[in-house]
């Protein structure tokens, strides 16, 4: 058995039961597998850094009609555009927002430390997000030993989650 089947067996294994020794529900193993995916891309890879962040969804909704131009303070032009393509665009600068914020803690520059512009949250043609830093981003995580970026998002109509983990070249 490889490395990376044992390791996903032993999360299977673990997630197929609760402590208390009770079956899992069927959300519960719904999140098994998603740990499973994320374990098979993550085995084998170099994480050099990781991030979090969970935005609220109305605190975002109230800043963009507060201040109009704080999308274009801190969003690309691409960003917007896909953001403005909804009707509420709120959930999508979020959820973006919670991203950027991620970096940032992974990078561990804080908010002051890059234009949160630096950082883009791409969308691919098969709907996975992917990220693009640029200017002082993009040389903090070439310092920290960055290569590619693995993303997770995801959003309700109240929070927005991201998570984030650079990954280098193994040693």
């Amino acid at each position: 058995m490889q490395n990376t089947d044992r390791i996903v067996a032993d999360r299977r294994q673990t997630a197929a039961t609760r402590r208390d020794g009770a079956a899992v529900s069927r959300g519960d193993e719904w999140i098994a597998a998603a740990a499973d995916s994320v374990a098979r891309q993550v085995v084998g890879r170099v994480v050099v850094c990781a991030g979090t962040d969970l935005v609220d969804v109305d605190d975002i909704r109230a800043l963009l009609a507060r201040q109009p131009r704080f999308a274009d303070r801190h969003f690309t032009p691409g960003e917007r555009a896909y953001c403005l393509l909804e009707r509420d665009p709120a959930e999508r600068f979020a959820v973006r927002f919670a991203a950027k914020e991620a970096v940032l803690k992974a990078l561990g520059t804080g908010l002051t430390g890059v234009a949160l512009r630096e950082i883009e949250v791409l969308r691919r043609h098969s709907g996975q997000p992917a990220l693009a830093l640029a200017g002082r981003a993009a040389a903090l995580a070439s310092a920290a030993g960055v290569h590619s970026w693995m993303i997770t998002l995801t959003h309700s109509r109240h929070l927005a989650y991201a998570f984030v983990a650079g990954v280098g070249q193994p040693s």
